[in-house]
């Protein structure tokens, strides 16, 4: 039976006092006070909750950006330098190399900021206020508000809040939905447009380890680099760089401290995690377990492979490939990972287990029956009809949309449609014009890094695994084609369409937009195939998932509503979805598996130990075996006199996190996260806390790259830094070194990898 008081209870539980846990958690900093703070200041914060989000004072959610919408850094400065992680600049730094002047490979620092190097769509956004706005959101609906009216009413609300926030365009804002539309929150952010690097690593230093040793510990990578974010002369953003852009002065930046750290003291991640999916229900994670996981593991694993084996050969197509090749790496590995730790922790048993113990609590009351009766039998049947075309639709996205002509020609839709119409618009030649314009610097940058030999061997691979694979009731008509004229033969279809596409050629393509006719995309076999399998999604695929996507919307709402109104002693945190959050715990070491206890912390030793300059992942660039062999270590050494190179946490973070500072009970930076751990791969969709960690580079290893590796200490002059660390008498002298950190040459040791921070049979 409904009850009409149903939202006025939701919005009184809000604002009652709980008890909320630390080990899990990504925390929105708006609700602090009344979640968070008190469990936070008995594991060790100093601070309160204003001095952590605060709408009128600086605070510290005002030294945390958004950087290009998909990694977290951190002020460092008062004149806007940021810190965030190597991978995060990885792009960037990549787009700057060339084999003449190759900074991935070398690093580089900015000598004068006059030297920092501008970063065209490169931006940071920064968090002005965020406000719970439930009431407005669901004024007026109940639970027999038919479901398309809803989504219809919420998604008009969601547009009005976010353009009323902008304020005439000064502002960046949009409303999320939390638990699964029970919850709606405003976020409005400044947007910085001018975002120019000032530092990194060599790619030695800053991708140590490479793929062998990514969502791994012990981790002796130093995954950093530097930007800065500029303003106009009133400190006000730009949309890019514009003359008279001037340093950025933050409202408030992070001190940096050389204390280091101990088992057990407080830590705190600041950051913008990307999406966890916690409250999936059993069905959802068994198709990801049987189904999405496995496909993208194998096309992935296609696709890298074929990538290799032309780098390999290539050193400047290594270049040109290296950041799309780390992009598809990460995840890669990650979707390996998951589904081995779901198999090992049987993930999908106890979500079951979980299910019929609600299913049991629903069934007790006849007015729960009557409110969340049919949920978990609507869930599964949703999940049984998307089973039938979910794999379709990945190996859309990561076979077809693998192949970079397809992403290209799909670039080129826009076009196309302002020149033939839709069927209901005539074509319209100014909007024609504009579309072609809009292309001509995204194509500049396209070819910059594009390989049509490589490209093919990829369409070839990926489409044939397409083909292979998916239901033949469910292929575009493209593959019919290769059947009959190409005897089912994709390497032969790839050899006519890149031997007749104008998308494999920079002037090509450049000369049709100069000059652009539906005739000339209609006739190119690039855009022909990309125009079937686009047509075959969305009208033979996207349909049938959609429609079982708009029952399953009703479903999870219901039943993440259901949980929470069971399991009243527990307060949950949110998913994430892309918005600042902050997690806590403790500096915390772990039993990775039978008779292995690693650590909390790792070395400069242990780089030493991984070191095998026959091994790209593990080279160790001379100057920097220099310095770790000679011990010279600095200001920046531990107090047990070694350099700290990395440290673990129980800190609750996912993919976005990347940059995030890791701050002390103080508001200090000690560390940056960059990963999580192997044995933990299930925690977007599952929670572990005994195993979960949080792998960070120690602030002090960072400094020591920029000071003493880079020679770059006129950076770390710039910074705030605390607490001197344990040895403060020790010698600042820079160790020689030039402004870019080009590697001294010296004859160099080979040693094999060793595993430091494991202490086996304990």
């Amino acid at each position: 039976m409904f009850n009409p008081n149903w939202l006025k209870g939701l919005l009184l539980a809000l604002l009652l006092p709980v008890v909320a846990r630390a080990d899990e958690g990504m925390w929105l900093p708006l609700l602090v006070k009344r979640l968070n703070q008190a469990d936070m200041q008995k594991k060790g914060l100093k601070l309160t909750a204003e001095e952590i989000y605060d709408v009128n004072n600086a605070s510290l959610k005002d030294a945390i950006v958004q950087l290009g919408g998909f990694c977290t850094g951190e002020f460092v400065s008062g004149q806007g330098l940021l810190l965030t992680n190597h991978h995060c600049g990885y792009d960037a730094i990549q787009s700057h190399s060339t084999t003449q002047n190759n900074i991935l490979q070398n690093g580089f620092f900015a000598a004068t900021k006059t030297d920092e190097l501008k970063n065209p769509g490169l931006f940071v956004d920064i968090l002005v206020r965020m406000e719970d706005v439930t009431p407005k959101m669901l004024e007026g609906i109940t639970p027999q508000t038919p479901e398309a009216t809803r989504m219809a009413t919420i998604q008009q609300r969601q547009r009005e809040l976010a353009a009323a926030a902008k304020e005439n365009g000064q502002y960046v804002a949009y409303v999320r939905d939390f638990f699964g539309g029970n919850e709606y929150y405003l976020f409005v952010y400044q947007r910085f447009g001018d975002v120019r690097l000032v530092g990194a690593p060599p790619e030695a230093v800053g991708k140590f380890g490479g793929d062998t040793d990514n969502w791994m510990w012990p981790r002796h990578t130093g995954d950093f680099s530097m930007f800065r974010v500029y303003a106009d002369k009133n400190n006000k953003p730009t949309a890019g760089f514009q003359d008279g852009n001037q340093p950025y002065m933050p409202k408030k930046h992070l001190p940096v401290s050389l204390q280091g750290v101990s088992e057990g003291d407080f830590s705190m991640v600041f950051g913008f995690p990307g999406r966890t999916q916690r409250f999936l229900p059993a069905a959802g994670l068994q198709m990801t377990l049987e189904q999405s996981n496995p496909a993208r593991i194998k096309l992935r694993d296609t696709r890298l492979k074929l990538w290799k084996e032309d780098m390999d050969r290539d050193p400047a197509l290594r270049l040109q490939y290296a950041s799309k090749y780390a992009n598809i790496a990460n995840y890669w590995k990650y979707f390996i990972g998951q589904n081995e730790g779901m198999k090992r922790l049987r993930t999908v048993d106890q979500k079951k287990a979980e299910e019929a113990a609600l299913q049991q609590w629903i069934g007790a009351d006849a007015t729960r029956t009557a409110q969340y009766g049919t949920v978990l039998s609507d869930i599964n049947q949703a999940y049984a009809g998307l089973r039938e075309y979910n794999l379709s639709s990945q190996y859309v996205n990561e076979a077809a949309f693998g192949t970079e002509i397809v992403t290209l020609a799909a670039r080129m839709l826009p076009l196309y449609n302002a020149l033939k119409g839709d069927g209901k618009m005539p074509a319209d030649p100014a909007a024609a014009k504009k579309a072609a314009e809009d292309l001509k610097e995204p194509v500049e940058e396209y070819f910059k890094d594009y390989s049509a030999a490589t490209d093919k061997k990829i369409f070839a691979a990926l489409l044939g695994l397409y083909m292979q694979d998916v239901p033949k009731e469910q292929q575009p008509d493209v593959f019919q084609l290769v059947q009959k004229q190409y005897g089912g033969s994709m390497p032969k279809y790839a050899d006519y369409v890149y031997a007749n596409s104008f998308l494999t050629s920079k002037a090509k393509v450049e000369a049709f937009l100069a000059a652009p006719t539906v005739a000339k995309l209609e006739a190119d076999p690039g855009f022909k195939t990309y125009q079937s399998v686009y047509q075959n999604y969305v009208q033979n695929i996207l349909p049938k998932m959609q429609a079982q996507q708009a029952s399953l919307v009703r479903a999870n709402r219901l039943y993440v509503a259901a949980l929470r109104e069971k399991n009243t002693q527990k307060v949950y945190s949110p998913d994430a979805n892309s918005t600042l959050r902050l997690s806590y715990g403790t500096v915390r070491p772990y039993k990775g598996r039978d008779a292995v206890n690693y650590s909390f912390f790792t070395t400069g030793q242990g780089i030493l130990e991984k070191q095998d300059n026959s091994n790209p992942e593990f080279v160790v660039p001379p100057k920097e075996e220099q310095l770790l062999t000679g011990k010279d270590y600095g200001r920046f050494a531990d107090k047990d006199g070694t350099l700290h190179v990395g440290f673990i946490t129980d800190n609750d973070i996912t993919g976005g996190n990347s940059g995030s500072p890791v701050i002390n009970g103080r508001g200090e930076l000690i560390g940056l996260a960059f990963d999580g751990n192997w044995e933990a791969m299930t925690g977007d969709l599952a929670y572990d806390p005994e195993l979960k960690r949080c792998i960070n580079a120690d602030i002090r290893y960072v400094l020591w790259c920029i000071e003493k590796l880079g020679g770059a200490k006129h950076i770390v002059d710039e910074m705030t830094i605390v607490n001197n660390g344990p040895n403060p008498n020790a010698s600042m002298a820079t160790a020689p070194g030039n402004s870019d950190a080009q590697p001294v040459k010296m004859k160099v040791k080979t040693k094999k990898k060793g595993k430091e921070a494991a202490s086996v049979g304990q």
